[in-house]
């Protein structure tokens, strides 16, 4: 059996590998209601739009604005979220939001996203 290590895998010409055959998340971000990232992949940074508001801009860019975006929070205390709203993509940033059960946007204690689709 052999064992391949390395810390960086570039295509031929420079740029990222090709993967195929392979599904995996492009992007994954984890940020608290203070808009501090707890954790990510291919996040470059975070941007508060106010309360329940943000927008992630990506490091590596998509190769289109067609791959799914997967979005969760969850809201301290008793305050329920009613509406988890996927507000516009791009090949380098998406936006989100949230409000509770009043319509009020709502900053969650715990928000989560995650990107599948190809990147450029």
């Amino acid at each position: 059996m052999s064992t391949l290590k390395a810390d960086t895998i570039q295509s031929t010409g420079g740029g990222a590998a090709t993967l195929t055959k392979q599904v995996a998340a492009k992007v994954w971000l984890q940020y608290n209601a203070s808009h501090a990232i707890q954790g990510s992949f291919n996040v470059s940074s975070l941007a508060d739009g106010g309360t329940g508001r943000g927008t992630t801009s990506l490091t590596s860019s998509m190769a289109n604005d067609d791959y799914s975006l997967q979005y969760s929070d969850s809201c301290p205390g008793s305050v329920a979220v009613s509406g988890i709203r996927i507000i516009s993509v791009a090949t380098g940033t998406y936006a989100t939001d949230s409000c509770n059960n009043s319509g009020a946007y709502t900053d969650g204690a715990i928000n989560c996203t995650a990107v599948f689709g190809d990147l450029a």
